[in-house]
C-alpha cells in the first residue's frame, strides 16, 4: 500500500508539472494573451513599462547554421489568441530587437516582425520582418536588406534572392537595434504595405503574396539570436478594397 500510495504521489507531481509548463506557454499582456510557439518568454518590466519578451527556443527547435533555408524562418513566434481570421486590414506594433551577447550567430541582425494569416496548426503564413543592424548602415547594399517578406513553407528569403529579381521581397527601412520601432502593415488582397515609426508614407511594399493561406491568426516573431520585445498590439480587420492606381507612367526606369 505504501509503495502504491508512493507512485501515486510521484504519478501527482509529474502531471502537476506537465500542466504547469503547459501553462506557461501562454502569456498575458494586458488585455491580450499569447501563445508560444517554440519561443521562450515572458512579462517584464522594461524602461518602465510592461511589455512581452521573447527568444527564439532552440532547444525545441535546433538551428543550422549550415542549412539556413530549412532552419530560419520558420514556426518560432508568439501567437495573439482569439483571432484566427485576419485577411485584410491593419497589423500595427512597437518592437525592440537586441542581438543575444555571446550570440549563437555571426550574421545575427536582429531579426524582428510580424507573422499574419497563419494557418491553423502552422501550416502556413505569411511575413514581414525587419534586420535592424542594417537599416543605417553606410553601405547601400547591406540598408536593401533590412526589411525581409517571405511566405511559409515554400518561400523564404534565401528562395526569393535565388528566384526573384533583387529587391522584389527586400527593402530598406530607417530602423536600428536597441531602440523602439513602430511597425505597421497594411494587407489587401494580395498586397501588403509596411510604414515605419508614423511615417506618412510606406517603406515597403509587397506587389504580390506568394501564400495560398487567405485568412488565419497574427503573430511576434524573432529568429536566432534575437530578444525581441513587444507592445501595443493593435489589429483592424477590414474588407477587401480594390486599388485605385495613382502612378504616372514612368518611361526608361
Amino acid at each position: 500500500m505504501k509503495k502504491n500510495q508512493q507512485m501515486a504521489i510521484a504519478l501527482l507531481f509529474h502531471l502537476v508539472f506537465i500542466t504547469s509548463a503547459f501553462a506557461q506557454t501562454k502569456l498575458k499582456l494586458r488585455k491580450q494573451e499569447f501563445e508560444l510557439h517554440h519561443v521562450t518568454g515572458s512579462i517584464i518590466k522594461f524602461q518602465g513599462e510592461n511589455v512581452l519578451k521573447i527568444e527564439r527556443d532552440l532547444q525545441s527547435l535546433p538551428f543550422d547554421l549550415n542549412r539556413l533555408e530549412a532552419t530560419v524562418d520558420e514556426k518560432h513566434y508568439a501567437k495573439l489568441v482569439g483571432l484566427d481570421d485576419f485577411e485584410n486590414g491593419t497589423i500595427e506594433v512597437k518592437m525592440y530587437s537586441q542581438i543575444q551577447d555571446p550570440s549563437p550567430f555571426a550574421g545575427a541582425a536582429g531579426f524582428i516582425g510580424l507573422y499574419y494569416r497563419i494557418a491553423e496548426n502552422d501550416a502556413a503564413f505569411e511575413s514581414i520582418y525587419l534586420r535592424p543592424k542594417v537599416g543605417r548602415a553606410s553601405n547601400q547594399m547591406l540598408r536593401n536588406h533590412a526589411v525581409q517578406y517571405f511566405s511559409y513553407p515554400h518561400a523564404k528569403f534565401e528562395t526569393l534572392r535565388k528566384n526573384y529579381p533583387p529587391g522584389s521581397y527586400e527593402g530598406s527601412a530607417p530602423v536600428a537595434l536597441k531602440e523602439w520601432i513602430t511597425m505597421r502593415i497594411e494587407v489587401n488582397g494580395e498586397t501588403a504595405e509596411m510604414f515605419i515609426n508614423n511615417m506618412k508614407y510606406s517603406s515597403f511594399i509587397v506587389d504580390k503574396m506568394l501564400g495560398n493561406v487567405k485568412k488565419g491568426s497574427v503573430g511576434l516573431y524573432v529568429d536566432i539570436a534575437t530578444i525581441g520585445y513587444f507592445k501595443d498590439l493593435k489589429v483592424i480587420k477590414r474588407p477587401y478594397k480594390a486599388p485605385v492606381s495613382k502612378e504616372e507612367k514612368q518611361n526608361g526606369i
